[in-house]
């Protein structure tokens, strides 16, 4: 009795506080061999997890202990597909601060500085308040952004003061008409908040593109239901489609039209990448309207969720490497890439995972699922019956509880500061020091076992204008079909 009293009071372990004295045979195996802590994890709480190395360096870092490991690496670095940093003879000292991204184009006021690793999409409603709270208060205290997800923008995302990007999905949720549509003026006041420092139109989602999101029912309480301006009690589907625009000149104007209504703060949107000619008619809309986005976050179709069709997750859309170069690409031979940022998202989890990403196109990245690990999720795959065993997605407000909002942002902080070095470390080994100097050829593939080619000769990478001047043959098809006025396949 004494040892349930004690499990439920204190604050550092969700699973204890939710699941006294049971909780504890969790800890005993992880005491054992890794084989068969690895078994049980992965059969009974994971599904389809992480690897074990990479959940462990996100639990270390976040609770602030050393993550290196004796013996040296247990990866395979000869088995195809196997990626590889170069490291230089001349290496770099680390930045004492980390780099900041400047987000704003031309079109923009007032630009926002964002951090290398930020929170990715995860709505109120899927998550509970006091994960929700953790996050943004971890945000807060290491300085770097917060995305709402398209669930709309609640006071547990505002109270704690760290900063937003209010994402707005298919639903409009929180800035929505009584009939579903965009409500113009209930955004710009709510984009007028101190703390929501960009906007994103979602478009689509890596696990589940082409399709909106899902919120069950039993977690439709009257707060959630208030939120987002839906019954309370009903599962809430946002539509695969948005109203406001059904073109690429219709889409970049209403992105510019959204910079105006949030009084010049950051525009962007997120995307799943799939058709690339699709792409190339945005770009062409974008020079024909001579106004851009100032930032376009790319989704990895390896990104996860709590609610998609297993279909969807393992077979429709780009992962989001070939994602990632593909709008880098797109960019640069239209001659927009330096009016525009990019952000990657999408399994992304530690230092290495972050300069692979610089190094394939992108500016900045996002995490989720290892921001959920930092406060706790045990990848139960609970998410969609409002049980988590921890806390972290559900609204029943008991389970929910055992997030403590005090340890667990704590741990948020620790997580992303720590990831953040290890890729300042990373780069400074490969002879950089500001991500501006990675390049294609310091990333290698085996394509084969006895043959390992750079990323600059195993892919195309485009000139500035190239597009505009005369496309490459790969690329001219494309090119040419692409309507900035029809979405073309």
């Amino acid at each position: 009795m004494v040892v349930a009293v004690h499990d439920i009071a204190q604050r550092r372990h969700s699973i204890l506080r939710n699941y006294p004295l049971l909780g504890h045979l969790r800890f005993a195996l992880e005491s054992l061999r890794p084989e068969l802590q690895q078994y049980f994890i992965e059969r009974n709480f994971d599904g389809r997890p992480f690897d074990r190395d990479t959940r462990s360096i996100v639990y270390e870092r976040a609770k602030g202990t050393a993550a290196e490991e004796p013996f040296g690496t247990e990866l395979d670095l000869y088995r195809t597909g196997s990626e590889y940093l170069t490291p230089s003879m001349s290496p770099r000292a680390v930045p004492a601060e980390p780099p900041r991204v400047r987000i704003g184009g031309p079109d923009c006021t007032r630009p926002y500085d964002m951090a290398l690793l930020n929170v990715s999409a995860m709505s109120f409603g899927s998550l509970s308040a006091n994960a929700v709270l953790a996050l943004n208060t971890g945000a807060r205290l290491g300085g770097f952004a917060q995305d709402t997800g398209e669930g709309g923008l609640s006071d547990y995302h505002l109270r704690p003061g760290g900063d937003l990007v209010w994402e707005i999905g298919t639903g409009y949720f929180g800035c929505r008409t009584e009939d579903g549509g965009f409500d113009e003026q209930i955004f710009a006041e709510k984009a007028a908040h101190e703390h929501v420092k960009c906007v994103s139109l979602k478009i689509s989602q890596g696990a589940k593109p082409g399709i909106g999101g899902v919120l069950p029912g039993v977690k439709v309480n009257a707060e959630i239901a208030q939120v987002r301006g839906v019954t309370q009690g009903q599962t809430v589907v946002s539509p695969p489609f948005h109203r406001v625009y059904t073109s690429p000149r219709e889409l970049v104007r209403f992105l510019a039209r959204m910079r105006e209504l949030a009084g010049g703060k950051p525009v962007g949107f997120k995307l799943c990448v799939g058709s690339r000619r699709e792409f190339l008619a945005v770009c062409k809309a974008m020079l024909a309207e001579d106004t851009t986005p100032d930032f376009i976050v790319v989704d990895g179709a390896e990104g996860g969720t709590g609610a998609a069709p297993l279909e969807f997750a393992d077979h429709v859309g780009l992962p989001l490497g070939e994602g990632l170069m593909t709008v880098h690409n797109a960019l640069i031979g239209a001659g927009l890439r330096d009016r525009i940022r990019i952000g990657a998202s999408g399994k992304i989890a530690t230092g290495s995972d972050l300069v692979k990403r610089l190094l394939q196109g992108a500016d900045y990245t996002n995490a989720a699922r290892a921001m959920m690990f930092a406060i706790g999720c045990i990848q139960a795959q609970r998410c969609h019956t409002n049980t988590c065993p921890v806390g972290v997605a559900t609204q029943d407000e008991r389970r929910g509880r055992a997030v403590d909002v005090g340890d667990k942002s704590q741990r948020v902080d620790r997580y992303q500061r720590a990831t953040v070095k290890s890729a300042l470390q990373i780069m400074a080994a490969m002879g950089v020091d500001d991500p501006r100097g990675l390049h294609p050829h310091m990333l290698l593939q085996r394509v084969d076992p006895h043959t390992v080619r750079s990323y600059a000769e195993l892919h195309e990478w485009l000139e500035p204008g190239q597009l505009l001047a005369s496309a490459p043959t790969s690329w001219a098809t494309d090119w040419q079909a692409a309507d900035p006025d029809r979405f073309t396949r």
